[in-house]
């Protein structure tokens, strides 16, 4: 993004500076400056005496120093003489006496504990005026001046005037940064150091006699690393006068006027701290994206280098759907700029800094593009891995990204779809899984719904002998086991025991020692199959009746104002018709029932043979029982008349309802017990509004309170206020009852108890707050469709075995555990994920692997009994770099956000977070100390497959579970942390990783959506339109300088003042653009397990703020951090670790 960097006004507040409260990291606040004294500079300030500066020596800078919180104002009348930081604290002030002499050669300069500010790097200044406080920070910043030297420190990687070196790159980083301990992140102008120097003194320019003269000359990119990171001055401050003279030793001249500032990485000192160290920020170093990240520091050579496709940096290849390369710095006083670098005009900078008085704007100290890119990451894997079928055939391949739309070929191996990992290839010893802390989990998709051009699991029948499982550790029969014996015996892959083969299942072997029937049977030659399970396999040893499905809707005053009750009856007469039912069955086998409540419950008789529906009402709730067997469940086609006159009189009789007191406990508690009653399994679908004050058992209170956000009780807010639901949840699951709760409140409704039961049975929850028919219907109705006619399992037990040298230890998800290793769900369907972590219980082989099994054994919704199985062989490392080249970070994510969103219940959300911090900034230490090869500690490297860790990990850091705003309501997080507990990692990636799309570049002639953007306020252009979706939440913005044409085309009105943002739809209109749009919003819905409203978000308006909360790269006002404020705070962590 090209933002013009300028001075700031004379006596103009600064953004982040007085009159705006700062925050730093975690919600501290840091004192304002005063703003500065000057006006910009275009020449001597009037009145400004230019003496020359006695031809004293710099004294080195100190190593430490702790800045003040504030500067007083600097008035002409008190200018301190170059002492205002105290003599500890002068980085480059001029002379002092009885100071060393300067060492008579050139060396390298290496900018001290300097933080860089403002927007425009400085022409190298020489002592000639005397300057003020404020600007002696700038005047030595960022010149590496090449030739012998004494002491000489490294010289910084993202810096060098001579252009790059030449040796080899294997590797990509970040630019090396400072000491520090981490006390605030910036305001809207990021502080990054570039690179901060580690010694005690700082080697000096020498130039003895008179003031050398200054060179201007560019600085060419590095090779590796956030080159061009474009530094301003701070704002404020006054820039020196440029002085012109022959090239410097070690610098190339370059063919720009004397005038021209050169382009290239300048550190320089903002006005608002003091010249010591920094405790702030580290800085950050990008790199090619190359196997692993790993940077050299750069000697001066020759000519440019070429930068390798996809590298950060000013050469990189042009990112997807920027039209150029980054362009570097604008210049001051329109100079002309280097020829090399273009003009990028769809970097545009954000819509308020664009119309800002060029003297009003700043610019950021770092270059965003030179730091990993999420949507390059996501382009670069789909351009790699999107054309290929993935096939499953070799033990330890990392798959592409769940982002890539790729198909799967089973060859012996589970697909991605169902099973997937952290890590392919996992430590040999438990000790150096200890050493890497890189979790070993899975997430589990057992019932996910396939591509319809991937076939789905294959069923396996083998009669009344069940399938064929291991004696001892019982597990099924896979590709990996091994047939021994001419094919008599085989071999267990998991525990080494050996199985006689059944006399039906005997084949002979070939001569490589595979059974002849090899490709003939799914469970010897595919990852992922189907058994049908025997009679053994059955709860009471009894073959079970077909599962139920019971609507149970509330009839409160509420429920009928809001048109929720007209609405769902109305629907209900079509949606029965499209019950789940077995691939090729005429009808569905499931039978439904019917029950409304308030203070009280009415069951309906709809038997077949009645002429009209009978009402039964219950009002002995404290012990609830079921009036009626016969008739309550019913098949749908033979009572559907007097069904569809129940769905009639149901609203009707309920329309003058003043009863707005409801129950709760007590309508679980009757579905679970019609369930009973028809000795089957079943789903509950209830259709709730208010809190359940009413007396009965599972009365709730109201317990909401804000005030205990960010103290140690505030874990309170996410656990149920009573244990009665808990011990309801645990009844659900062993009659194979789950409850799927639809909730319409118009205040706290306590999610965080009602959707106990549904959590702990598998079940699914839903929120519509403030709901109107008119206004919510669709999204609701949606998905009532979506939840009825979804695969289902139900009655479910799963089992997850490894073989020896793991064990899987902990299980995250709609789950109830009531032992250790089986994972028991009233109901699993085909949106619900487990993730499970392994720990270490004995040493593995690196020629054998590890291998996962997981068992799924559930009824299906004709009845049949069945087990499907998922299979996954990981390989295993003795050298850490080969667990770090095949990770998968999105998956990682996944176990992440589900462990912090579990530690909520029981830890106060700060000591999650620094948890989560702490974890991640050990992983990416280990790689730094044991994996990339020896470079400056100023240095921040990534490993290739983990360089988004802390993008992503920041979103989640800065998500409303675990950092609230004052408008997230206690049940809202409650919500999103029981819909984040059941995510596969696509929904994760996607919700916490928005999905950005420039709507006016679509092509209306492909099928292909745009190339999405990062999640940025600065990437939005004043004239776009932009579509974001993270899974929940769907917008276009519109910006207000967006063309008339594609206004009209796609709203059908004339300019952005007539656009009705209450709109809930896009207008059908019969035109390229508006088709496409369409289209667009209807594909990305139905990638999503739930339908998304539409909102429409006028730039400036007042939506805006909501719109922003998800540009998840940007600084939020809740005190979570930018992307790269974030970066410079985990560097900071793992140099405390490597040190």
């Amino acid at each position: 993004m090209n933002q013009q960097g300028h001075m700031a006004s004379y006596g103009q507040p600064q953004p982040g500076y007085q009159g705006y409260q700062q925050f730093g990291y975690n919600s501290q606040h840091t004192a304002g400056v005063p703003p500065s004294q000057y006006g910009p500079y275009n020449g001597p300030v009037q009145g400004y005496q230019q003496t020359a500066v006695p031809q004293g020596l710099l004294r080195p800078s100190p190593a430490s120093g702790a800045p003040p919180t504030s500067l007083p104002p600097l008035t002409a009348v008190q200018q301190p003489a170059y002492n205002q930081y105290g003599q500890g604290d002068v980085q480059n002030g001029p002379a002092v006496p009885n100071q060393m002499q300067r060492p008579p050669v050139s060396q390298s300069y290496m900018p001290g504990n300097t933080l860089q500010s403002g927007s425009q790097p400085m022409p190298y200044q020489q002592y000639a005026p005397q300057l003020s406080a404020q600007q002696l920070p700038n005047q030595m910043a960022g010149m590496q001046i090449s030739g012998g030297s004494i002491n000489r420190a490294p010289p910084p990687v993202s810096q060098g005037y001579g252009p790059p070196a030449s040796h080899p790159q294997t590797t990509a980083s970040l630019p090396p940064t400072g000491p520090a301990a981490y006390t605030q992140y910036s305001t809207p102008q990021q502080n990054i150091p570039s690179s901060i120097s580690h010694g005690g003194s700082l080697p000096q320019h020498p130039f003895p006699g008179q003031p050398a003269p200054v060179s201007t000359c560019t600085s060419p990119p590095t090779p590796t690393g956030l080159a061009g990171v474009n530094l301003p001055p701070p704002p404020g401050a006054q820039r020196p006068p440029t002085m012109h003279g022959p090239p410097l030793p070690g610098q190339s001249p370059t063919g720009l006027p004397p005038s021209q500032p050169p382009t290239g990485l300048y550190p320089s000192q903002p006005n608002h701290r003091s010249a010591g160290p920094q405790p702030g920020m580290t800085g950050v170093v990008p790199g090619p994206p190359t196997q692993g990240f790993q940077v050299h520091p750069t000697q001066p050579s020759q000519g440019f280098i070429p930068q390798q496709n996809g590298s950060f940096g000013q050469m990189r290849a042009p990112q997807p759907n920027y039209a150029a390369p980054y362009t570097g710095t604008p210049s001051y006083n329109n100079q002309p700029q280097p020829q090399q670098k273009r003009l990028d005009p769809d970097s545009i900078p954000s819509p308020q800094l664009n119309e800002l008085p060029p003297q009003q704007k700043t610019r950021h100290r770092i270059d965003p593009d030179a730091i990993p890119s999420p949507i390059q990451v996501i382009e670069d894997d789909k351009s790699n891995r999107g054309s290929e079928p993935f096939s499953t055939g070799v033990r330890g391949q990392v798959p592409p990204l769940v982002t890539t739309d790729f198909m799967v070929k089973d060859q012996g191996n589970s697909s991605p779809r169902f099973i997937r990992c952290a890590a392919y290839n996992i430590p040999c010893t438990s000790d150096m899984a200890k050493q890497c802390q890189v979790p070993l989990t899975a997430v589990i998709k057992p019932l996910a719904t396939l591509p319809v051009d991937e076939t789905p699991p294959y069923i396996i029948d083998h009669g009344e002998t069940g399938p064929i499982r291991c004696n001892r550790c019982k597990a099924y029969m896979c590709p990996y086991m091994q047939f021994i014996e001419g094919g008599r015996r085989f071999q267990c892959a998991f525990c080494s025991c050996v199985t006689e083969v059944l006399p039906h299942y005997f084949q002979h072997l070939d001569h490589t020692g595979k059974r002849v029937d090899y490709y003939d049977r799914p469970e010897l030659s595919l990852g992922s199959y189907e058994f049908l399970a025997t009679v053994d396999y059955c709860k009471n040893n009894k073959v079970p009746n077909p599962p139920a499905f019971i609507f149970m809707i509330d009839v409160s005053y509420n429920a009928l104002k809001s048109g929720l009750v007209h609405l769902l009856c109305e629907e209900l007469k079509t949606l029965l018709d499209y019950l789940p039912r077995e691939g090729n069955a005429e009808e569905s086998s499931i039978r439904v029932g019917f029950v409304t409540y308030n203070k009280v419950l009415h069951f309906y008789n709809v038997k077949s043979s009645l002429a009209q529906p009978q009402m039964m009402v219950v009002s002995d709730i404290a012990d609830m029982f079921v009036p009626l067997l016969d008739g309550f469940l019913v098949n749908v086609n033979e009572s559907r008349a007097v069904i569809n006159s129940l769905l009639e009189q149901i609203p009707e009789m309920f329309a003058d309802t003043r009863e707005t007191e409801t129950v709760f406990g007590p309508v679980i508690q009757a579905g679970l017990e019609a369930l009973k009653a028809a000795e089957c399994a079943g789903k509950l679908f209830i259709f709730h509004s208010t809190l359940p004050l009413a007396e009965a058992p599972g009365k709730l209170k109201n317990r909401d309170d804000k005030k205990l956000i960010n103290t140690d009780k505030e874990k309170a807010l996410f656990q149920p206020q009573t244990s009665f639901y808990g011990n309801l949840a645990k009844e659900c699951v062993a009659q194979g009852c789950c409850v799927d709760l639809f909730l319409f409140p118009n205040q706290y409704v306590d999610v965080a108890t009602l959707g106990l039961v549904t959590y702990q049975t598998g079940g699914s929850i839903y929120k519509y707050t403030y709901f109107q028919a008119q206004a919510d219907g669709e999204r609701f109705l949606n998905d009532l469709h979506r939840d009825v006619r979804k695969v289902i399992g139900f009655d479910s037990v799963m089992r997850v075995r490894t073989s020896t040298g793991i064990r899987a230890t902990d299980f995250f998800g709609s789950v109830y555990m009531s032992n250790t290793t089986d994972v028991e769900l009233a109901a699993l369907d085909c949106d619900k994920t487990i993730t499970v972590e392994f720990k270490h219980d004995d040493k593995l082989n690196e020629d054998n692997g590890a291998l996962l099994q997981c068992a799924l054994l559930y009824t299906s919704c004709s009845g049949q009994r069945r087990l499907r199985v998922h299979n996954l062989s990981l390989n295993c490392c003795t050298q850490l770099a080969d667990l770090y080249r095949n990770c998968e970070t999105d998956t990682l994510i996944n176990y992440f956000v589900k462990l912090a969103y579990r530690g909520v219940l029981s830890n106060p959300t700060k000591t999650v977070r620094d948890t989560l911090i702490n974890q991640s900034a050990q992983i990416l230490a280990c790689y730094r100390k044991n994996c990339a090869s020896p470079s400056s500690a100023g240095q921040l490297i990534l490993p290739e497959c983990m360089k988004l860790l802390p993008v992503y990990l920041n979103c989640v850091l800065k998500s409303d579970v675990l950092q609230p705003g004052a408008e997230v309501s206690t049940d809202d997080r409650a919500y999103i942390r029981q819909l984040v507990a059941s995510m596969d990692v696509a929904e994760t990636n996607v919700f916490f990783y928005p999905r950005l799309l420039p709507v006016h570049k679509m092509d209306v002639d492909s099928d292909d959506f745009p190339v999405a953007i990062r999640c940025s306020e600065e990437r939005l252009s004043k004239g776009g339109i932009y579509l974001l979706e993270n899974g929940l939440n769907l917008f276009i913005w519109v910006g207000m300088n967006t063309q008339h044409d594609l206004i009209q085309s796609i709203f059908n009105v004339q300019s952005f003042g007539q656009i009705d943002s209450a709109l809930a739809a896009l207008p059908l209109l019969d035109n390229p653009y508006s088709k496409k749009l369409r289209s667009m919003v209807d594909m990305i819905r139905a990638q999503r397990p739930r339908f998304m409203k539409l909102l429409i978000v006028k730039q400036e308006d007042k939506m805006e703020l909501l719109f922003k909360h998800f540009l998840m790269e940007d600084k939020n006002l809740n005190g979570g951090a930018s992307y790269v404020d974030f970066l410079c705070h985990m560097h900071k962590e793992i140099r405390q670790l490597l040190s």
